[in-house]
């Protein structure tokens, strides 16, 4: 059976789910936002201001706000996915669009038509940011970290590492359960790695190696014998062994193990964590750096297959392999680029930008401390906040605090209805802003228009400041995302006239939880 929801019930419903949605996260922006606490069903309840993490945890029990609930959240998520930050923005660009966009509609306005009124103004609206658009500074790149992170130590560390790094994917985050935050730079390439067994790495957390044997299995490895030169070369002359392969039996396990702890011998049997082909690129790149073959038959191993690694770390979550630049690891570095090139999707994207970075830059490894678990985690958040939002800073930076929409407000002819809808959303990021420090942004508002909008009021010192030399500042693509995904998602909200909602597909979820209960 099928529930069809329309009209005038369908468009209360949206409304309804926009003011749970948006409202609730809308008064988080800004940096004297207000947080929001969260019971989570996988962790102990948790306090927080990011709005992505606010949005994902809103639901509801009616079927239909629901389902129009995970509509809205893909505007906050997709801008979050695509630079990191602005997701509060978004939401609430997204609020104002569509509830003035239904009082035209409610007068005869055609939703199809307003749509595409709305997505012509768009472009004339990104092309007057373009034009307000800087580049960054080493300064305003220090403040963008810090703000996004909502924390002057952790925008600071996060600065460093993409200051030293260049790109977000060569930088890794760990858990530190103490109040210690450090940060320190990995040359050469790093990947995570698990230990088959935890007793080859019983007595410490970390040891260092020169001149370690690699052996590259893209199989599973299932007896000794196939490796028996090697076993019989480190028990001569001691020199560590690391094999990598895809998995491993237990036999070959426990054999490994007893060797290890009776002669003392070191041998790491180790499996990467990633997943398809990723675990194969990067053996490839392993290869590369050590000159070993990528073994796909056990059965045919020699020791030529054998490679070297000059240098390695080895810990019980990753290893580390320093290895000199050469001829051949620069011709490699230079086909990863041209593949990275043709890749179309983000997660492909991201692992070869990694991948490519660790090549020329290696990896910055941030310890992030905590006392406890949900701090951690939001503290994490934050702090990936201010790495995303630094990663896309290059492409140029605006006036922050809103004031570079609600310039572009003042100079939108309102002559269609989608021109009139525009020059009040834009300034409702600025307004909010304002509202949630307890600040009167009518007056304030009124400043920054007889100033020209050359003045910004600094809502963190209570100052005003010259626009063209204030800390206040947001990425260009942060804004840019925020308002095309804000369009694109109240845009498909005006022109949806039914919701079709399968309950019998919902009894039958109903009925698995009681049985699985």
């Amino acid at each position: 059976m099928k529930k069809i929801v329309s009209g005038k019930e369908l468009q209360d419903k949206i409304l309804e789910s926009i003011n749970i949605l948006c409202g609730t996260v809308k008064k988080t922006l800004g940096p004297k936002g207000n947080n929001v606490l969260i019971d989570h069903s996988n962790y102990s309840p948790f306090i927080t201001n990011d709005g992505v993490t606010i949005a994902q945890n809103i639901e509801s029990e009616d079927e239909t706000i629901g389902t129009i609930l995970e509509i809205i959240k893909e505007a906050s998520i997709k801008t979050n996915e695509e630079v990191g930050d602005g997701t509060t923005t978004t939401l609430v660009l997204l609020e104002s669009i569509y509830k003035q966009s239904i009082n035209f509609i409610e007068k005869g306005e055609s939703p199809i038509i307003l749509k595409k009124e709305l997505n012509k103004t768009l472009e004339k609206i990104l092309e007057k940011l373009n034009k307000q658009k800087r580049k960054a500074s080493k300064n305003d790149l220090k403040n963008i970290a810090c703000v996004s992170a909502g924390d002057e130590t952790l925008g600071n560390i996060a600065y460093q590492a993409m200051e030293k790094i260049k790109q977000k994917e060569g930088i890794v985050i760990k858990e530190v359960l103490d109040n210690k935050t450090s940060i320190s730079y990995l040359k050469g390439y790093n990947c995570e790695t698990t230990l088959a067994s935890p007793y080859l790495l019983s007595d410490t957390k970390l040891v260092n190696y020169k001149d370690v044997y690699i052996l590259l299995l893209n199989t599973v490895l299932t007896s000794l014998e196939s490796i028996s030169f090697l076993l019989n070369d480190i028990l001569n002359n001691k020199k560590p062994l690391v094999i990598i392969a895809n998995n491993y039996i237990e036999n070959v396990v426990e054999e490994i193990v007893s060797l290890v702890l009776i002669e003392k011998i070191p041998i790491y049997l180790l499996k990467i964590e990633e997943y398809g082909m990723h675990t194969y690129d990067i053996m490839k790149d392993i290869s590369c750096i050590t000159n070993a073959k990528i073994i796909e038959n056990e059965n045919y191993i020699t020791s030529n297959d054998v490679g070297i690694a000059q240098n390695i770390q080895i810990t019980k979550e990753n290893i580390n392999i320093n290895f000199k630049v050469s001829s051949k690891s620069n011709c490699y570095l230079k086909k990863l680029k041209k593949e990275s090139k043709e890749i179309d999707s983000d997660l492909e994207s991201n692992f070869y930008e990694k991948r490519i970075t660790m090549f020329y830059k290696g990896t910055a490894e941030i310890k992030l401390g905590a006392p406890t678990k949900t701090e951690w985690l939001e503290k994490r958040m934050h702090l990936e906040d201010a790495i995303c939002a630094l990663s896309v800073s290059n492409k140029g930076i605006l006036p922050g605090a809103g004031i570079s929409l609600l310039q572009v407000s003042s100079e939108i002819e309102s002559i269609t209805s989608a021109d009139k809808i525009w020059a009040s959303a834009l300034k409702k990021p600025f307004e909010q802003i304002l509202e949630n420090s307890g600040l009167n942004y009518l007056e304030i508002e009124k400043q920054v228009e007889k100033k020209n909008y050359n003045s910004i009021y600094n809502i963190s010192t209570e100052r005003w400041e010259e626009i063209n030399q204030t800390n206040v500042v947001d990425p260009f693509l942060v804004i840019e995302h925020s308002l095309i995904n804000a369009t694109s998602i109240a845009g498909m909200l005006l022109t949806t006239t039914s919701l079709i909602i399968n309950e019998h597909k919902n009894n039958l979820n109903k009925e698995d939880e009681y049985n699985n209960w």
